[in-house]
């Protein structure tokens, strides 16, 4: 089945999530994050900004800072499709984009470089249990994640997870997945695989 399709079958399946089962699975998902020792121990978590229905990341933003956790946001540049990461300290250091999307204000946030960041919360709409994603189509995080060697990390809904995922070449699978009722191992499910 071709990304495309793929995309399309999980976005329908996430709109029949109901209020209440959206926001239990998303504090589920938030626990499990927050036992992981790259959270416990990174001093700078990059995340996105979620958007209808993607798991909450406000909640875990929120407690990031709690945390007093360096929290970088990205801002998307469409024209060379570039991303770069931002520091935020409160949500209204955020601006409105395309499509009802929030990404930092750079005039009133610090720029934060690759090698500063602990862990990326890699986004996604369908994914598989190797660490490989189906993304929405930018290919903005394959480029910033070419030049990242830091804890890869992404966030899920049980549905969104399937057998296999397409991939190609320059695709970067991230190393652990954690979803409402486990934290699976990609990286380990690589190894295996390759064994």
């Amino acid at each position: 089945m071709d990304k495309k399709l793929l995309r399309t079958q999980v976005r329908h399946s996430l709109q029949k999530i109901d209020a209440e089962q959206f926001e239990l699975s998303s504090l589920n998902i938030k626990k499990l994050l927050f036992r992981e020792p790259s959270i416990i121990k990174g001093k700078t978590i990059a995340i996105t900004i979620s958007n209808k229905q993607e798991v909450d990341t406000k909640k875990i933003i929120e407690s990031l800072w709690q945390l007093k956790k360096k929290v970088v946001v990205p801002k998307c540049n469409s024209k060379d499709r570039s991303m770069k990461f931002y520091e935020i300290e409160h949500f209204n250091q955020l601006e409105n984009v395309y499509m009802d999307l929030q990404e930092p204000n750079p005039e009133c946030t610090q720029l934060v470089h690759p090698e500063e960041i602990d862990c990326i919360i890699v986004p996604g709409i369908v994914f598989d249990k190797k660490g490989y994603r189906i993304g929405y189509g930018g290919g903005y995080y394959d480029r910033y994640l070419s030049r990242f060697d830091g804890m890869l990390i992404s966030l899920a809904f049980n549905l969104q997870v399937i057998d296999d995922v397409p991939k190609e070449s320059f695709d970067i699978p991230v190393d652990l997945l954690i979803t409402e009722t486990e934290t699976i191992d990609c990286l380990q499910n690589r190894k295996e695989l390759n064994s």
